[in-house]
């Protein structure tokens, strides 16, 4: 049987790839962080060991002495706990010492040379994952009209060049106005910001236009597969309820959609359009 390592964060998303590496006939070996993942993982596991946000060396030598030559990483670590949570090791302490920046991207490929170096190869967090990929197109009973669709097209511009400057993913609008766009608290959190805000908004006299709030989620231009993929899930339909949102646009073939049925069954019945785009379909659209 095939060995697979996972560095698991909170959330659905390492639960659903153990499930899933197990189905196709692996053995998942579970780095975890205190506080952080889910107890889930423990009955799916061949071995799940805990360790604190930061340590280096301890996942390392998990990985090592089972013999785990890939592992992936998945699941949500708050940005913001990088600066409070974090109880390096020595290997983590000369890490962090040595990072130009602390963005995501700079972080996580950093841990990724680390187990490079130890001859440990992590791989694209959409591993046995890919059916899960958004497809270009509709995904339910709800469209995008013409108003909204122009409220994507300048909202994945934006978007864009948000995440090129590694600074988040997403970004929402009304009537092709910015209302909010991702920092570190997340798609989820970010929605929920951009409903009050819209509210305050049009309690000061904002004109209530016909679009509502789109939000619009993208990958970054040279997406990295082994860590940050874009995700949506069941609590992005929270928060788009909460938020008053009706609209959700995601990049086609690089957002993976967590519990995607549970998903589009909560989008259906709350009225929400959930749509794929690529940037030939962008391109396409006039705003």
């Amino acid at each position: 049987m095939n060995k697979i390592g996972l560095i698991a964060g909170a959330g659905k998303f390492p639960v659903l790839f153990a499930k899933e590496a197990v189905r196709n006939g692996c053995e998942v070996y579970v780095a975890g962080i205190k506080g952080v993942t889910s107890p889930e993982l423990e009955s799916i596991a061949a071995s799940v060991e805990y360790f604190r946000l930061g340590q280096i060396s301890g996942p390392i030598n998990f990985f090592t002495k089972n013999g785990v030559a890939k592992t992936a990483m998945s699941g949500l670590v708050r940005h913001s706990s990088i600066f409070g949570g974090v109880m390096p090791d020595l290997r983590g302490a000369k890490v962090l010492a040595l990072l130009k920046d602390m963005r995501a991207q700079t972080i996580l490929g950093a841990i990724a040379d680390e187990l490079k170096r130890d001859g440990i190869e992590l791989v694209s967090s959409a591993t046995f994952l890919e059916h899960l990929l958004a497809p270009n197109g509709s995904l339910t009973k709800a469209k995008p009209d013409k108003i909204q669709l122009s409220n994507i097209a300048l909202g994945w511009k934006i978007a864009k060049e948000l995440s090129r400057m590694d600074v988040g993913l997403t970004a929402v609008l009304a009537d092709m106005s910015v209302v909010a766009l991702e920092g570190m608290e997340g798609t989820d959190a970010c929605i929920l910001r951009a409903g009050d805000i819209y509210r305050r908004a049009l309690d000061d006299g904002f004109p209530k236009g016909k679009s509502g709030l789109v939000v619009v989620k993208v990958a970054r231009q040279k997406q990295d597969f082994r860590f940050d993929l874009p995700v949506i899930g069941k609590g992005t339909m929270e928060s788009m309820e909460k938020a008053g949102a009706k609209t959700l646009a995601v990049e086609a073939g690089r957002t993976l959609i967590i519990e995607k049925e549970e998903v589009l069954a909560m989008a259906n019945k709350q009225g929400i359009s959930i749509t794929g785009f690529d940037n030939s379909l962008i391109s396409g659209t006039q705003y």
